[in-house]
């Protein structure tokens, strides 16, 4: 008998249906081993060795396993391919007491029989680089916690905590509200005119002034912006140019775990945590690859299947672009899965057997996946740009307009398409002013942060990793540290405001958005086996 050990029971309930009877599969349900509660666990004084512990409430499936471990002819363990799931592989051979001689570690980054399959004909070792960054982010982010946190409740209050991570987006968050608030609204106008031509309108909004391209606050009173419109109102019009081209609007690439997470924040309202949520039971039930991913590759499988299934289905001149390979931009060499995708493109949102919420995330990602194989939207964009002659100058405006001419990969991918269709005028013909109004402006405050901005900072910065992004956002939510507005945006609360402040002034490397991005690198560099992790976190 062949022991397969994976972390979640949906998953090996997914898995045992494609594994024979030699084989036998059970869940660790997570980690079995991890640092104490209540204690610091990191021996500092001899080169920061980690002490873990089994929880006791997982103690009954140890025991349960390690007889199991003990009647099986080999272990296999097939926790997710990332630093965690290779960590949490680790653990199982320490608190099982496996001997590395008996075990084996398969990775795939989709549940489907082939995929197993091939996993199973292709064991390997466990990567100890991978398991020593893993255990450098725990260990420096124990230390961040203990030692800081009591510095927090003794300066502030008790029961605060300072995170590594999460301290840095907190500081984002709030200096993004000092930055509103220290904001001073500056006026300007703009001014738009109605044209006719052969019973038809064009409507253009004034570019220029004496050949003179105008910024935005060339305009700054509502006298100024009246004068010059009440002189292209009696002026002279013509126009001037009129010019066709076509452009084209292109397909993003496959979702990996941070755009999923934001296009499920903005097009769903969904939380980053409810996204994982139903990612992670639409991964383990076989219907989507791996979740957790900075890689928009793809196989050349799905995407020959993407392509057959958009022939059948819609067409052939929709299905001419695949397969098309995309390129992302990810230094994680060790993690680079596939993009989050359907395991089988033929299996559509239509035909899915989930409900509810999973199915929206599903359909989110079917048809981004989708659209990233299909042609590129084209349209024509018209400019016509029209000269007023008045007594006191001479006015150039601009009228755009824009037709689609093929939706291409539109036709899956809904998005708001503004058309705009100008009538027909040449060079030189003239038009009457039907009308010029003014309209007044403010410049805005740089908006609050929502889930989806927030994630793309982070990324920006090099802040987090793929599996880190929902967890930052709930725990400076459950630390009572922000809050979201009726338009789901992060508000700092007062102790939220404190906490950064005392932060930054005591700690101001840790708040630092460099210096955790820096981390952040050195972390990469275990992975890839560069970097020792105790000379790291010595060093730190």
């Amino acid at each position: 008998m062949k022991l397969v050990i994976v972390e979640s029971p949906t998953k090996a309930k997914t898995i045992s249906r494609f594994l024979g009877k030699d084989y036998v599969v059970e869940s660790s349900y997570g980690h079995m081993r991890d640092l104490p509660k209540g204690k610091l666990g990191v021996d500092v004084e001899k080169n920061f060795e980690p002490h873990y512990v089994i929880p006791r409430k997982i103690q009954k499936k140890v025991t349960a396993l390690k007889k199991e471990a003990a009647r099986a002819d080999s272990v296999i363990l097939a926790t997710d391919e990332d630093r965690e799931g290779e960590a949490i592989a680790w653990h199982l051979l320490h608190a099982l007491n496996v001997d590395p001689k008996d075990a084996k570690r398969i990775v795939f980054h989709e549940i489907t029989e082939d995929a197993i399959s091939e996993a199973i004909k292709n064991p390997r070792d466990i990567n100890e680089d991978l398991v020593d960054a893993q255990q450098a982010r725990r260990i420096i982010d124990r230390l961040v916690g203990y030692k800081l946190s009591p510095f927090l409740w003794k300066k502030i209050r008790s029961g605060l905590s300072a995170g590594r991570v999460q301290s840095v987006a907190l500081k984002i968050i709030v200096e993004r509200e000092e930055e509103i608030k220290a904001f001073k609204p500056q006026e300007y106008w703009s001014i738009k005119a109605i044209f006719e031509s052969g019973g038809e309108t064009i409507e253009a909004e004034l570019a220029k002034l004496d050949g003179k391209k105008l910024d935005k606050f060339y305009i700054k009173t509502a006298r100024d912006a009246q004068t010059i419109a009440n002189d292209i109102k009696k002026g002279l019009a013509s126009i001037t140019s009129v010019v066709k081209k076509d452009t084209v609007r292109r397909p993003l690439p496959p979702f990996i775990t941070s755009t999923l997470q934001r296009t499920a924040s903005s097009r769903l309202g969904f939380s980053a945590k409810k996204t994982m949520m139903f990612a992670q039971k639409l991964y383990e039930s076989g219907h989507i690859t791996y979740m957790r991913t900075d890689s928009v590759a793809l196989s050349s499988q799905s995407t020959a299947a993407a392509k057959a299934w958009l022939g059948d289905n819609l067409g052939a001149e929709y299905a001419k672009a695949a397969p098309k390979a995309y390129r992302g931009k990810s230094k994680l060499s060790q993690e680079a899965h596939e993009a989050v995708r359907p395991t089988d493109p033929t299996v559509t949102p239509e035909t899915i057997k989930v409900t509810g919420d999973a199915l929206r995330i599903y359909e989110l990602i079917w048809q981004r996946f989708m659209a990233s194989q299909m042609p590129d939207a084209s349209f024509e964009a018209t400019v016509i740009e029209v000269e007023v002659k008045g007594s006191k100058g001479k006015y150039l405006l601009r009228a755009n307009g824009n037709i689609m001419k093929f939706d291409g990969f539109l036709k899956v991918w809904p998005s708001k398409i503004e058309e705009r269709l100008l009538p027909n005028v040449e060079k030189g013909q003239e038009l009457g002013v039907k009308d010029s109004v003014t309209e007044q402006h403010f410049t805005e405050p740089p908006p609050r942060y929502n889930e989806a901005s927030l994630i793309k900072i982070l990324e920006e910065y090099g802040i987090g990793r793929p599996s880190t992004y929902a967890p930052i956002i709930s725990v400076i939510q459950d630390r009572g540290y922000v809050v979201k507005d009726k338009g789901r945006r992060f508000v700092p609360e007062e102790v939220g405001v404190t906490v950064n402040s005392m932060l930054s002034k005591h700690f101001p490397d840790i708040v630092d958005v460099q210096f955790t991005a820096n981390i952040e690198e050195e972390f990469d560099s275990i992975a890839n086996g560069v970097e020792d992790w105790h000379k790291m976190v010595r060093v730190f």
